[in-house]
C-alpha cells in the first residue's frame, strides 16, 4: 500500500484530513506545504473554463492538469477526479483509470457515487487501484446545486451510501470523502430539527 494512503488512514478518528483542489503546478507547490490532500478536480470545468456543469471535462483535461499539479507535490496524496463517463462500466472504468494513474503517477482516482456503481469500484479496489468514493452533491450525476444531508430521510440514504462505497474500498481506505454535508455532526448528536 502506497505510503500516502497509510499517512492518510492513520489519521483516521485520530486527526482532521486537509484536502483542497489545484489544477496547476505552482498552486499545487503552494498547497503541498499545508494539505493531506490533493485533488485535481472535474469542477475545474467551471473555475478554468467556463462550463455551466462538470459534464464537458475530458480525460485528456484531467491528464493534462493532473500533469502539471505532479510537478508541484512532494508530500501531499495527489488524488484524480475521473470526468463524466470515464467509468461507465468496469471495462472502461479499468481502462481509464490505469491509464491516469499509469501517465500521472497520481495516489488515487476519485469517482462520483450514483449509488449504483459500487460493483466499479470494488472491482478497481480488486486490481489494486486506489479509489476515493464520492457523496452528497455529485455534479455528475445530479442536475441542480444544493446542499445534501439536509433532511433525517437524506442523510440516512448518504450514509448508507458512504457504508456502501466504505465496504467496496475496505481494502484500501475506510475514508470516504463528503462534500457539502454541513448536518451530520447534528444528525450525529441527535439534533430533533430536521423534516
Amino acid at each position: 500500500m502506497n505510503k500516502k494512503i497509510k499517512k492518510i488512514l492513520s489519521k483516521k478518528n485520530n486527526s482532521k484530513i486537509v484536502c483542497l483542489t489545484a489544477y496547476s503546478k505552482n498552486i499545487a507547490k503552494i498547497l503541498d506545504k499545508f494539505m493531506d490532500i490533493i485533488l485535481v478536480g472535474d469542477s475545474m470545468a467551471n473555475v478554468l473554463y467556463g462550463h455551466k456543469n462538470t459534464h464537458k471535462i475530458s480525460l485528456k483535461n484531467i491528464l493534462d492538469h493532473t500533469l502539471s499539479v505532479r510537478m508541484g507535490i512532494n508530500k501531499s496524496l495527489l488524488v484524480v477526479d475521473m470526468p463524466k463517463g470515464s467509468y461507465k462500466n468496469i471495462k472502461e472504468a479499468q481502462k481509464n483509470t490505469k491509464y491516469i494513474m499509469k501517465k500521472t503517477k497520481c495516489d488515487a482516482v476519485k469517482l462520483e457515487s450514483n449509488g449504483k456503481n459500487y460493483n466499479i469500484i470494488k472491482y478497481l479496489v480488486s486490481k489494486n487501484i486506489p479509489v476515493m468514493g464520492h457523496i452528497g452533491f455529485t455534479p455528475q450525476f445530479k442536475k441542480n446545486f444544493k446542499i445534501e444531508g439536509m433532511t433525517r430521510q437524506n442523510t440516512l440514504k448518504l450514509l448508507k451510501e458512504a457504508k456502501a462505497i466504505e465496504k467496496a474500498v475496505k481494502k484500501y481506505t475506510r475514508d470516504v470523502k463528503l462534500k457539502k454535508f454541513p448536518s451530520i455532526k447534528n444528525f450525529l448528536n441527535g439534533t430533533k430539527n430536521r423534516n
